[in-house]
């Protein structure tokens, strides 16, 4: 068994890489998404606990957690490994591309909470999955949210495995972002590895997570401090006129 730290490696995504025969077109999208390309050009390792992708928006982030998804074999539209559901495919070829290496002896289980799709998911939920659980649909969007927080991504059952979260924070209050903080960091204690595309300064303020931030340079390691999204709010909440002068 190999081993990381000392430690047996028992994550359950160790690194993401292309197939060497994968038939992708390095002119055409995805791949000529700068961040993209440096992930089919160099792979990307991913550490145990919780990894943040941050940036602008068309930087890669749901493209790349997406295509991590749906190696891993987690529905393109969100859900376990355990169910799938399909109503209008959406997600780029990515996905068929990667490779994902992991340990034989690693939690499979898995959970994709893609935020502008979970509408179909609550009803495949609903009718199909776990007919007798708590009625998404009935739920304000954050309730929802907070709800497969507690059922799911940090239910006691599921100890280990991959969760990958597409910019959850669309759904989230400023007190439902910071009970997820919370919750994530106990996920990542329990040994449930995390990849989450975020624009939540919040979020990515989780202590201990691995910051990435995704831009026209392509991947780099960050931290909370000197990331953009947090000078630009820093900006914003410090003299907000400064900005309607120039918007209005």
């Amino acid at each position: 068994m190999a081993e990381r730290g000392g430690q047996f490696d028992d994550r359950p995504v160790r690194r993401v890489r292309v197939y060497a025969d994968a038939p992708y077109d390095p002119g055409r999208w995805p791949a000529t998404i700068p961040a993209v390309r440096q992930l089919l050009r160099e792979g990307l390792e991913l550490p145990a606990g919780v990894t943040m992708l941050v940036g602008e928006n068309g930087v890669g982030k749901s493209t790349i957690v997406e295509a991590v998804a749906t190696a891993y074999g987690l529905p393109p539209e969100g859900g376990s490994n355990q169910g799938r559901h399909v109503t209008r495919p959406s997600e780029s070829p990515l996905g068929e591309w990667l490779y994902i290496e992991r340990a034989p002896w690693a939690a499979k289980w898995g959970f994709f909470l893609r935020a502008e799709t979970m509408h179909g998911y609550y009803s495949y939920a609903e009718t199909v999955a776990a007919p007798t659980d708590p009625r998404l649909h009935e739920m304000s969007h954050g309730e929802s949210f907070n709800t497969l927080l507690a059922n799911k991504l940090n239910h006691p059952q599921f100890v280990a495995g991959l969760v990958c979260l597409d910019e959850p924070e669309a759904a989230l209050s400023f007190q439902s972002t910071l009970t997820w903080l919370a919750n994530l960091n106990v996920m990542a204690e329990r040994g449930t590895q995390v990849l989450c595309a975020t624009h939540s300064p919040i979020l990515a303020a989780l202590p201990g997570a691995h910051i990435l931030e995704l831009g026209e340079w392509g991947i780099r390691e960050s931290s909370w401090e000197d990331l953009e999204i947090v000078a630009q709010w820093r900006s914003f909440l410090d003299a907000p006129g400064r900005y309607f002068r120039h918007l209005l």
